[in-house]
């Protein structure tokens, strides 16, 4: 049935190719979200069918994006989005979880303890504040800020050659252009989301050549 939270996962988990044994630690971390989200208030979205296909399907449209990384870090990342989803789904990815907001903090070290997330640990701190300069391939953000102020604030987690995964909605041409110097587009990529006709792009963010424009 459309409606069937278990079956848009199933069905969204096969059209982007991702192994459908994942779709068990998914649920157990969607069952953990609504159970916290009643108390919480951790996100809008309640309704869980709007969960799966917002929440853990939006997140895991970029799996593929990150071949090649080996450590992530995911800068506001509220309920664990997209970087719990993407530590399900690559277990050889590290991923460290960045949020400030206590009452999201404590609900994240739950889960990455509930669902024994060896690969990702939890920072509870502003972005700015990690003193952990050069230590992530890539760093993530989900609709939660320009790309301008995500490099402010994350930029120096980066290490040499590493880039920004920004998601976005619709092609963001002018946040693109008020990019600060020292940094440039490697690429936008359309995001095909199972179940979502709206919009969505990943946005990689390098930095320029030295003596680039």
């Amino acid at each position: 049935m459309p409606d069937d939270p278990h079956a848009i996962l199933d069905a969204g988990l096969a059209t982007l190719g991702l192994d459908p044994a994942l779709a068990a630690p998914l649920r157990r971390y969607l069952d953990l979200l609504a159970r916290w989200n009643r108390t919480y208030n951790l996100t809008a979205i309640r309704y869980p069918g709007e969960m799966v296909t917002l929440h853990l399907l939006d997140s895991l449209s970029m799996h593929a994006h990150v071949d090649g990384v080996s450590r992530l870090a995911d800068l506001g990342t509220g309920a664990g989005l997209p970087g719990i989803p993407l530590a399900i789904a690559r277990p050889g990815l590290e991923v460290t979880l960045v949020e400030s907001n206590g009452k999201k903090a404590r609900f994240l070290r739950e889960a990455v303890r509930s669902l024994g997330l060896a690969n990702a640990r939890v920072a509870e701190s502003r972005a700015e504040a990690v003193d952990l300069p050069g230590a992530f391939d890539a760093i993530t953000a989900r609709a939660v800020a320009t790309l301008a102020d995500i490099l402010a604030a994350g930029g120096h987690l980066l290490a040499p050659g590493g880039r920004l995964l920004a998601m976005k909605g619709v092609r963001p041409d002018a946040e693109v252009a008020a990019l600060p110097v020292g940094w440039e587009v490697r690429a936008i990529h359309p995001l095909a989301v199972p179940g979502l006709g709206a919009e969505r792009h990943l946005v990689v963010v390098g930095r320029g050549a030295p003596g680039g424009a």
